[in-house]
């Protein structure tokens, strides 16, 4: 485990002035095209969509999760939401320590842990890094850091000294995939690339990490109508209901989304995760 932190090479430097920067022009894209403010709960609205089962088969990169857990391990899951991962990992961990600023995300998971029969797993509200120190064997960042400045440098460097073994989950390429396929579309430009799974490896490098890295496929993860569709739509593209962007938002949903299985996307194309770990200096 790594208590102290040596001298920041330039690489090092540079990658982690790269990934802020890459996050502020993202940031800055929002900030100049938006036409509402976020909710103090963000994700509160769609909270429930990550009631996931702790038992399911059939998701690749749960799957990579569950072969590193070792005998007596205590995970760590910073950004654990409704405990998509975190209720999983706790059938064969020891314990889980579930971290998220989300308040609605932790009802959902602790709903989830009641109707599993799921104990060891301790909930925390809040943001990383805390402000009392934790401690376990594993920290798990799943889909976390794309929008976070920090990321690349105090956050990592948290992460590392409070666990022996990192692991990440990030996109391979792309934004989510209504970003990706609407946000041009809706406001002419195409959507600001937050820093993914090769600026992750590209920081790691300078990090002086050699980290495992098992490419899997993300398995399509609908809405359940075409409305519950327009309104994430409308959310993630920034739109006030209603206004001129609004209306053509809609016209797009109904010519584009297609259902499938009883769940409605805009763009069924197969996309691809990196799970990347490694032992921590």
């Amino acid at each position: 485990m790594r208590d102290t932190l040596g001298p920041m090479s330039t690489d090092r430097a540079a990658a982690e002035e790269s990934w802020a920067e890459r996050v502020r022009a993202a940031r800055a894209q929002v900030e100049r095209l938006r036409e509402v403010e976020d909710p103090a709960d963000f994700y509160g609205p769609w909270a429930k969509r990550f009631a996931l089962d702790p038992f399911r088969t059939d998701d690749a990169a749960l799957g990579v999760l569950r072969s590193l857990v070792r005998d007596g391990d205590v995970w760590l899951d910073i950004g654990a939401g409704g405990g998509r991962y975190a209720l999983p990992i706790a059938l064969s961990a020891r314990r889980v320590i579930a971290l998220d600023p989300s308040a609605s995300m932790l009802e959902v998971l602790r709903t989830g842990m009641v109707e599993h029969g799921i104990s060891n797993v301790d909930v925390v509200e809040g943001t990383w890094p805390t402000r009392d120190p934790i401690r376990a064997d594993v920290a798990l960042m799943a889909h976390v850091g794309y929008d976070i400045e920090t990321f690349a440098g105090a956050f990592l460097d948290a992460a590392e000294a409070a666990v022996e073994r990192c692991v990440v989950i990030m996109r391979t390429s792309g934004a989510a995939r209504i970003n990706e396929v609407l946000w041009p579309a809706i406001h002419g430009e195409p959507r600001q690339a937050y820093p993914m799974l090769p600026e992750l490896l590209e920081l790691l490098a300078a990090r002086a990490v050699s980290p495992t890295v098992a490419s899997v496929e993300r398995g399509s993860w609908g809405y359940d109508s075409r409305e519950q569709l327009l309104a994430a739509a409308r959310r993630l593209l920034y739109l006030q209901e209603g206004s001129a962007k609004d209306h053509e938002l809609k016209r797009l949903i109904a010519e584009r989304a297609s259902e499938r299985d009883g769940q409605w996307e805009v763009d069924w194309t197969p996309m691809r995760d990196g799970v990347v770990s490694w032992e921590c200096p």
